[in-house]
């Protein structure tokens, strides 16, 4: 199996949070399941490293053997998250199953020198984009905001429906991570790590450049802070900051769908997608493809004609 070189570093590099001395034992073996089964399903590589990591330390206190076989069978993967209820919603823990119950799955299909089967329905979207009149009316609403909530809830949608980055991307972005190298040249977002160039959404290109002037050195997103990135930073603010009852709550998550599924409806190579949003794999796209309508006629026979040769 052969990765991208951004999703192999992350791999490489992934430790889960206080760690503990047996990580340095299971990390080898849990590198190499996620490294098996990360094109084969449509989570992010950081997704299944720390579901699969946590499954690995619990088995390993658990008494469990230590092998993929061993940690990936029904009942293993029934008592670990059953015992993360107490700790997690009940709705991550039906995920954790889930994530789970797929990389067994792609790891069985890969041992037998086969691709894993096609799903014949697309994994729902836990992140649902914005309709075009929602967004329009969370722009009008954030712009007439006063000062420096005017500038938190524009940093939010700029930087999510403008560039589809991730809460902690959004939360660590500067204002001098926006460059616009030539005059008339595209906004690029130079602080995130990608494979491609990370460039705004035209439509987001003024609002943008005008915050990052202002910011400079300083956090698009609430500025005043001083830790990069805490859990509760976004939620907090928008839980505070409720736009008016025919609005929704702005959402970093619903904003960076609304960015992938405008990319897919536009009909942009969906490995060229995933590559912008920092997804292991086009198949990661899977999710949103229900919300892309099919294209009519006219555009398909464009679309697949090309351009006039010479």
């Amino acid at each position: 199996m052969i990765l991208d070189p951004d999703t192999s570093a992350k791999i490489t590099r992934y430790r889960p949070e206080s760690v503990p001395p047996v990580w340095a034992e299971v990390a080898p073996l849990v590198r190499s399941v996620v490294a098996a089964a990360v094109t084969a399903v449509p989570y992010d590589v950081e997704c299944l490293l720390h579901v699969v990591g946590r499954l690995a330390l619990w088995a390993e206190a658990s008494g469990i053997e230590r092998s993929a076989d061993a940690w990936l069978r029904n009942e293993v993967i029934d008592a670990f998250v059953l015992s993360r209820a107490g700790e997690i919603e009940t709705s991550s823990v039906r995920t954790y199953r889930t994530w789970l119950l797929r990389v067994r799955d792609a790891l069985a299909w890969s041992e037998r020198g086969e691709a894993p089967p096609v799903r014949m329905h697309a994994e729902a979207s836990p992140y649902q984009p914005y309709t075009a009149a929602e967004l329009a009316g969370l722009r009008h609403w954030a712009t007439h905001l006063s000062r420096q909530q005017r500038t938190d809830a524009l940093a939010l949608l700029g930087l999510g429906a403008g560039l589809g980055l991730k809460p902690k991307e959004v939360a660590a972005s500067r204002g001098t991570d926006l460059r616009q190298p030539s005059t008339d040249g595209p906004l690029l977002h130079k602080g995130v790590e990608r494979l491609v160039p990370l460039v705004t959404r035209a439509a987001w290109d003024p609002v943008l450049g005008e915050l990052a002037e202002s910011a400079g050195g300083g956090y698009l997103f609430r500025p005043g802070r001083t830790v990069e990135y805490a859990k509760n930073l976004i939620g907090s603010w928008s839980l505070i900051h409720r736009p008016p009852r025919d609005l929704p709550a702005v959402s970093v998550g619903r904003l960076r769908a609304t960015w992938i599924v405008e990319l897919m409806r536009a009909h942009i190579d969906h490995y060229l997608i995933a590559q912008a949003a920092g997804l292991a794999s086009a198949a990661s796209l899977a999710r949103w493809q229900h919300l892309v309508p099919p294209v009519d006629e006219v555009t398909a026979a464009r679309l697949l004609r090309g351009p006039e040769g010479r």
